[in-house]
């Protein structure tokens, strides 16, 4: 009888189709893990388990969970780990690249959820809307030019960071609201960017000319902190910052500073230093200009279920078929993987990763 895949699994998952399916498919054996896992049943729960499907958000995953170096001592076995959405914050992918883990994600799966919370919260802050209800709440509100806002139309959008969900805004902006759209994307050329709709700058130039500045790039060395004091400094005056990326890469205290002074027109902060509720006496929280949301642009029920099924598919597709993961983090890790694919069950996977 051939062996089975036991896969360990992080709850919450994104949606249950996730353990429908994988419930469905005898080659494997589950392992639930949670925030209730104590450090001390890592061992036991990870001893012999292939697979990983883990939890994307620091704050929701615990410390002891997390796929690092720590948890691969007491995972011998591991060969996959697969995180629930389009980031892999929790996974220490030069850990798993070291000792022949691949790493995979859900990329793309919720492109349209955080592409249309951007734009909405564009569209919210430039007309003003949550002043505005403030007001009324209040009972403040008398005149109504106090909370005059401006439109998206032929305005100026810069994308930091031009993947499918950067590519997506683009496309939203460029042909609903006529706007001109500037791309810093250090890893595409001109052509590529042209090709997605967008002009090819450096940083400097994208908040220098840009009315709002849309953060979509991934949280990395490179890219923490950098929208900071000097980063918002160049910015044009009366701009409108938005991130639905990642956390730390804007400076909260900067832009905190830079909306008290009028520098900043105003910011939609779908990503907080704590997540998915900072503290509660964040003063970002309380600026009339800001709009907040706990990390949910891409928390859809159309994004969860595409998530959830392209996990699954994609775990069934390595384990039983031996296909290259189509979402596949970490390539350098593939030949390495094989070897040991083939050591522990005795068939093969594909030679290499597809090309990308």
């Amino acid at each position: 009888m051939p062996r089975k895949i036991t896969l360990v699994y992080a709850e919450p998952t994104p949606r249950p189709v996730f353990l429908e399916i994988m419930r469905g498919r005898p080659e494997f054996s589950l392992r639930r893990c949670g925030p209730e896992t104590r450090p001390e049943e890592v061992a036991a729960l990870f001893a012999g388990a292939q697979a990983y499907q883990t939890g994307s958000l620091r704050d929701e995953l615990p410390r002891h969970l997390w796929a690092d170096a720590a948890l691969l001592r007491a995972a011998p076995d591991l060969l996959a780990v697969s995180s629930h959405g389009a980031g892999y914050d929790t996974v220490d992918v030069a850990a798993m690249t070291e000792a022949g883990v691949i790493v995979m994600n859900q990329k793309g799966g919720n492109a349209e959820g955080v592409a249309e919370h951007a734009v909405g919260m564009m569209l919210a802050l430039l007309k003003r809307i949550p002043e505005a209800q403030a007001a009324m709440r209040a009972g403040t509100m008398r005149v109504r030019e106090s909370v005059m806002g401006r439109e998206l139309a032929g305005r100026t959008v810069g994308i930091i960071g031009l993947g499918l969900i950067g590519t997506r805004i683009a496309e939203i902006c460029r042909l609903a609201f006529r706007c001109r759209i500037l791309a810093a994307d250090p890893y595409l050329d001109a052509e590529t960017i042209a090709a997605r709709g967008a002009e090819k700058v450096e940083l400097a130039t994208l908040l220098a000319e840009s009315d709002v500045v849309s953060i979509n790039c991934p949280l990395t060395e490179e890219t923490r902190g950098m929208i900071g004091p000097d980063a918002i400094a160049r910015m044009r005056p009366g701009a409108i910052l938005v991130n639905t990326a990642r956390q730390f890469i804007h400076d909260e205290r900067a832009v905190l500073a830079a909306l008290e002074s009028g520098h900043l027109a105003g910011a939609g902060l779908d990503c907080w230093d704590r997540e998915p509720q900072p503290a509660p006496d964040n003063p970002l929280l309380h600026h009339p200009a800001v709009l907040a949301s706990p990390h949910t642009a891409g928390v859809t029920v159309e994004s969860r279920q595409r998530i959830a099924t392209w996990g699954a598919e994609q775990l069934i597709g390595l384990f039983v078929r031996g296909e290259c993961p189509p979402r596949l983090v970490n390539p350098a890790a593939w030949p390495a993987f094989a070897r040991r694919f083939s050591a522990m069950f005795g068939r093969d996977v594909e030679a290499r990763p597809a090309a990308e």
